[in-house]
């Protein structure tokens, strides 16, 4: 069995994490949470995209009541983001948080964690113990004997052993830092010392769109290549929906889950004779609507253009000015430049019906 095969299930409202279950991909709104219009249509928006559970912030008093609203009406399982104030975890879990999140760093002292831990038992709800490495409890952030890893280990194995002697197993975890390699070594490390508690996994911090991709996608595909990770997040400096698209991607390109297309597209040369770079970005941005996981191909020239487009369930390869589209490893017809998208779409249509073209 794979770590993640190992790890028992937490239901976050319906959507089982560990134990097997498929790897699911979260979001956090960035909107005011008292502004309940904004954030429920910034969440229909990540349902979209494909997100399976909205992170929501409960910072004051004030915004319980909307958080309460984001509850009954979203369509995603609603996480409450808490820090510093466990009051405000119970009554976030009392207006109907799926999961509530509770920093070791910041949430106070046991007997207080106890209080929430015993809401969220009576109500049903997940907890995620999310350590972070800035915002590490005294105790372990000036320990000198321990590197960074090692500190975010300690934290959430504290706090484990004091749910489990609870008898509270309904908890899932993290332990975030900014770095590539530490976000790998202290989830190596959590998944070898807690084989049994699901994982949330991500690189915090991670930077914007381009950088945070990048650093994501290396550190989140080593550890999901493992087998370690059950849940996960992307975060960058940018719309959260992207958060969203760029959480498939890592998961289409490692072969574990695919929702939406797979765009296979050639760099282009000095033989591509079609503005083959453009034709590609139109294909990519109309292939965001469609959820299907199909293999479409834009190839540039005749060397590699015709092998992989009939490899792929729909495609084009382009000549000088036109382009032969391929279905199935058919040649359907041969189009002028200025057709190829439409045709193309036009052809996805007719094979995928519930497609968006």
């Amino acid at each position: 069995m794979t770590p993640h095969e190992r790890t028992r299930r937490v239901m976050v409202g319906n959507v089982a994490v560990g134990g097997g279950a498929p790897v699911s991909v979260q979001s956090m709104c960035n909107t005011k949470t008292t502004d309940a219009e904004a954030t429920l249509a910034q969440i229909g928006r990540f349902a979209e995209a494909g997100c399976e559970i909205a992170r929501v912030t409960v910072p004051t008093k004030d915004a319980v009541d909307p958080f309460r609203r984001i509850c009954a009406e979203s369509p995603l399982p609603i996480v409450a983001d808490i820090h510093f104030d466990y009051r405000l975890a119970i009554a976030a879990i009392e207006a109907g948080a799926a999961a509530v999140r509770v920093n070791p760093g910041n949430i106070g002292s046991f007997d207080r964690v106890d209080a929430v831990i015993d809401t969220a038992g009576e109500k049903g709800c997940a907890i995620r113990i999310g350590v972070n490495a800035g915002s590490l409890a005294k105790e372990y952030d000036e320990r000198q004997d321990l590197t960074l890893p090692e500190k975010l280990v300690a934290s959430a194995e504290s706090f484990t052993t004091h749910f489990e002697d609870r008898g509270f197993t309904d908890f899932i975890l993290s332990a975030k830092v900014h770095g590539v390699n530490e976000t790998v070594e202290v989830n190596r490390r959590l998944s070898e010392a807690l084989p049994q508690v699901p994982l949330h996994i991500g690189v915090t911090e991670a930077g914007t769109a381009r950088q945070g991709t990048v650093k994501s996608s290396i550190a989140l595909g080593m550890l999901l290549a493992e087998g370690i990770g059950d849940t996960m997040r992307v975060s960058l400096t940018a719309d959260p929906v992207e958060e969203v698209r760029v959480g498939w991607e890592i998961l289409s390109s490692l072969g574990i889950r695919r929702l939406h297309p797979e765009l296979v597209s050639c760099p282009t040369c000095g033989r591509t004779q079609v503005d083959l770079i453009d034709i590609a970005e139109e294909v990519e941005r109309r292939l965001q609507t469609v959820k299907a996981p199909i293999t479409v191909a834009v190839m540039g020239c005749v060397v590699n253009g015709p092998g992989e487009a009939s490899g792929a369930d729909i495609g084009v390869a382009c000549g000088k000015g036109s382009a032969l589209v391929f279905a199935g490893g058919e040649i359907l017809r041969k189009v002028s430049e200025d057709e190829i998208v439409d045709v193309l779409f036009e052809e996805i249509g007719k094979r995928w019906p519930a497609v968006e073209s």
